[in-house]
């Protein structure tokens, strides 16, 4: 399994590609290296790892003067200004800069571009009452049936939705249910949406580490999403019933914020959240028989590839 290239399905060209994947040779290292996988074991999985690494890529250029000691310290720990990493990384993965709400040079940091706003109309919502959208840009693995699915990322390898809920009743209403797993990789969209109209009780934290959400740490052990910190939001949806969205943090991605108001009524498409820096993963879970996913989800996800689409995009339509 080492070093082999991760694949996926793209939704738009129905080509087959290969991900270009951000600081692979880390990740590697890391996760498929007995000794990275010490060093992740002791360091990389908790807290205080991610927070620095967030506070370094939400350095700016300051305006005004910075005490000495101040100075010192950031340069002992490799920081500086992080807006000076924003346009490399646009060049190195050829992003599409006229999909963003504000022009590049207006970031004031790597993190404030990382979570950026997208223009309203980059993110068209599929129309349609008892039609369910995609609630982030990623790279998509659905199953009509978490219960029955062969495995995710790699055959036979699963977690029940109980670990993933950590509510052995909550467990219970969504028995049977069927499964979306967003994988967003730190190239794309870190804004994630309502996939359903509905009103959104608060959301559950459950604390946990911070693995990475990367192929290559998910293919080697999937139960970092059950392990992980996560939220948990329940939707109330008149056409969907009970709907779970579960945003699970990662490796840089210690904070997940959300935007939206607890019980006010929310369109489909309709901004949640944001992850900071990082590769994240968004998975949502519809009660049994509530929904239908769409075949061209379903087919290559039944074969192990990912599809790779946008917020907005259909998901499925209700049963």
């Amino acid at each position: 399994m080492s070093a082999e290239p991760i694949r996926y399905l793209d939704r738009a060209t129905r080509s087959v590609k290969t991900e270009q994947i951000y600081g692979e040779k880390w990740l590697r290292f890391a996760y498929e290296n007995p000794v990275g996988r010490l060093f992740v074991w002791a360091l990389v999985r908790r807290a205080i790892f991610s927070r620095w690494y967030g506070w370094r890529m939400g350095m700016g250029a300051r305006r005004d003067e910075e005490v000495q000691a101040a100075q010192l310290f950031r340069m002992m720990l490799g920081g500086g200004d992080s807006s000076a990493l924003i346009l490399p990384f646009i060049t190195k993965y050829g992003m599409d800069v006229d999909e963003f709400a504000k022009s590049v040079f207006d970031f004031r940091t790597f993190n404030e571009f990382f979570y950026r706003a997208l223009k309203p109309t980059a993110r068209p919502i599929a129309q349609g009452e008892r039609v369910a959208v995609l609630p982030a840009d990623g790279r998509h693995l659905a199953f009509a049936d978490a219960d029955t699915a062969p495995g995710y990322y790699v055959k036979g390898q699963k977690f029940s939705v109980g670990e993933l809920l950590g509510d052995a009743a909550l467990a219970r209403q969504f028995a049977g249910a069927a499964i979306l797993i967003s994988r967003l990789c730190p190239v794309d969209y870190h804004r994630f949406h309502f996939p359903v109209a509905g009103k959104p009780n608060e959301s559950r934290l459950i604390n946990g580490w911070l693995y990475s959400v990367s192929p290559v740490a998910l293919r080697r052990n999937l139960r970092y999403l059950v392990e992980n910190k996560r939220e948990i939001t329940l939707i109330e949806s008149p056409v969907f019933g009970t709907v779970a969205q579960i945003e699970v943090g990662a490796t840089n991605v210690g904070s997940i914020r959300q935007s939206f108001v607890p019980g006010r009524a929310v369109a489909k498409g309709e901004e949640k959240g944001f992850f900071a820096f990082g590769g994240s993963c968004v998975i949502t879970l519809f009660q049994r028989g509530r929904i239908q996913f769409d075949g061209d989800l379903l087919k290559p996800c039944a074969e192990g590839l990912e599809v790779y689409a946008k917020m907005g995009e259909r998901l499925g339509v209700a049963a």
